[in-house]
């Protein structure tokens, strides 16, 4: 992670949503109540440790609306982007209960991933707190929170990455939420943690088992279980078992399978299951609350690909949903402007605006709230989010030709054949996660010769604006991978890795946002088509754009042994580059 968002051990790792700092000098004062809550959730009876922030003058004559926040993985209500959550907001009016979420801080139970049978039952007996229904544990009970109805408040949800998550699977078991404002998160884990770029039957989801993201994935184990370590409690409900002492244990079930590289077929469906079972993408047909989703382009942990596979969920089943693409996310990418209330910009920043447009419409019932367009983006070389009606579709093709070029028609592609070959250690790298989090730098990403190919265009004429996520359609030969792909083992299936970069006039090379595609072939013997991760970028004129297919990837796992690779072009039968191009300026 780099920038100003990189989060240290937990708490950075936790929700980047940057709110914290004072109460400005005009902001209305607020009380804050820590307060507790025994919850059950699941098959399991928790303790939840929360704040309730009461903005001056809200009581039951003058009722507020409400918004429940927590943590991001490895935090706690106390972490600096947590908190300043329920300060924000109380500032502005609301009611703020924000809470360490189940496993975290001095919450009770084990880390369940956000599951809406766990996380999401315990999160409900929240809003029944909200809603007048129940007592905290001291008998503290509230009567300020605006009521739609006996036992329904008026409340909406905030928070990111781990927090965010946790807003979709409140909402797929409670319908009483209002509004939802997840900030990068993910779609499906199975993607997250072991991502495969082509063979998605919906959104981002293959059946094909992906390519280990191995830093990312045990990073995030190693803070999940450090937990009770790093909040020691004598709670047994915190408490697994010595070879998964804070994870649920089909959670640790999979890691230990992503980690021993091998991927039997029945003991891979049972992962693929689990992963999928807590995700979004298993229960988002349940989500009825107005959504507005952020998602940060500097992110290898949850791409624009997540975000956008559940707004397209969402939109397809009557959902008000739209979705910004800001800036920064997991992976840093924090630029002067972007939504950072230690600089107070709320008000100031454009998805700060938005996020007030959406509390006001749906919490305020303001109707005449404006909030804002299906799609904004941000883009760097123009000042002011870029936005569209609905998510730019693919508009450009490009030809990759036997002599390594990029050309824009088919008639130009020259016969020929090109191979790499995998070596048996990463010979490619994109991005280190962990680097940052010990104190060593992370180097520049680079391709070794020999291990990867590339097609490049001609210098631009004008600018090239690229808005969305660029489709490659490719067909591959290598034999051995052939031999050995109906192993019954996926883990035998060829990968490779597919990523575009920026080539400036003086050859130097810019990996946009440090992204690549991992892809775990189903079948080289057949063309298959890759979804790159969404990208905003702008090529200028005299640069050329660079398509890279490598061998593997130092983030993530490659493949079981050597298999050479060959890539065959002919003018009738050729690899293809779609990109998603927006109008300049």
């Amino acid at each position: 992670m780099r920038g100003p968002l990189a989060v240290v051990a937990g708490a950075a790792l936790a929700a980047p949503l940057v709110l914290s700092g004072p109460a400005r000098a005009e902001s209305a004062p607020y009380t804050v109540t820590p307060l507790t809550f025994t919850v059950e959730a699941g098959d399991r009876t928790c303790t939840v440790d929360a704040d309730l922030y009461r903005p001056a003058g809200a009581g039951a004559d003058r009722p507020a609306p409400a918004v429940l926040a927590t943590n991001g993985f490895g935090g706690s209500k106390s972490d600096g982007s947590t908190d300043a959550i329920g300060k924000a907001f109380a500032e502005r009016g609301y009611i703020g209960l924000v809470y360490s979420g189940l496993g975290f801080g001095r919450s009770g139970c084990l880390i369940t991933l956000d599951d809406p049978a766990v996380d999401g039952q315990a999160a409900t007996e929240l809003i029944d707190f909200l809603g007048g229904v129940r007592a905290a544990d001291d008998g503290t009970k509230v009567d300020h929170v605006i009521r739609d109805a006996e036992g329904d408040p008026r409340v909406g949800m905030i928070g990111g990455s781990y927090g965010g998550a946790i807003q979709l699977a409140t909402a797929a078991v409670d319908p009483r939420l209002d509004a939802l404002v997840p900030l990068i998160t993910w779609n499906d884990l199975a993607y997250a943690l072991a991502p495969n770029s082509t063979g998605a039957r919906t959104g981002v989801t293959s059946d094909t088992p992906g390519v280990f993201k191995w830093q990312w994935a045990n990073g995030f184990y190693l803070i999940g279980e450090g937990q009770p370590l790093l909040q020691p409690s004598l709670d047994p409900s915190r408490i697994n078992r010595l070879d998964c002492l804070h994870f649920a244990t089909r959670a640790c079930e999979t890691v230990r399978l992503l980690n021993s590289g091998r991927f039997p077929a029945e003991r891979t469906e049972r992962m693929l299951a689990y992963a999928r079972g807590v995700s979004p993408v298993s229960y988002l047909h349940r989500v009825k609350a107005p959504t507005l989703l952020v998602q940060g382009q500097a992110d290898s942990l949850f791409n624009l690909n997540e975000a956008t596979a559940t707004y397209r969920t969402l939109k397809a089943q009557g959902t008000e949903t739209k979705m910004i693409w800001q800036s920064w996310g997991h992976s840093g990418g924090h630029v002067p402007g972007e939504l950072d209330l230690s600089q107070g910009n709320l008000e100031t920043s454009h998805v700060g605006r938005r996020v007030l447009a959406w509390f006001e419409r749906h919490l305020r019932a303001n109707t005449a709230a404006d909030t804002g367009p299906a799609l904004s983006y941000y883009r760097d070389w123009q000042s002011g989010y870029g936005t569209a009606a609905d998510v730019p579709a693919l508009s450009r093709t490009l030809y990759l030709s036997g002599d390594g070029k990029l050309v824009d028609h088919r008639s130009a592609v020259a016969r020929g054949s090109r191979q790499y070959t995998n070596w048996l250690v990463p010979t490619s790298h994109s991005e280190s996660s962990i680097a940052p989090l010990i104190g060593l730098p992370d180097p520049e990403p680079y391709d070794t010769r020999g291990t990867y190919l590339g097609w490049r265009t001609a210098p631009l004429t004008a600018p090239l604006d690229v808005v969305g996520a660029p489709r490659a359609t490719l067909k591959v030969v290598s034999p051995k991978a052939e031999r050995v792909q109906n192993s019954g083992d996926a883990s035998d299936k060829l990968v490779l890795f597919t990523k575009v970069y920026d080539i400036a006039p003086d050859g130097s090379r810019t990996l946009v946002n440090r992204l690549v595609a991992p892809v775990r072939v189903p079948d080289v013997t057949r063309p298959f088509t890759v979804e790159l991760p969404g990208i905003v970028h702008r090529y200028e004129k005299g640069h050329r754009l660079e398509f890279v297919i490598a061998a593997s990837d130092t983030a993530y796992f490659g493949n079981r042994g050597v298999k050479p690779v060959t890539v065959v072009s002919a003018p009738e039968d050729t690899g293809v580059l779609e990109l998603p191009v927006v109008p300049a300026g």
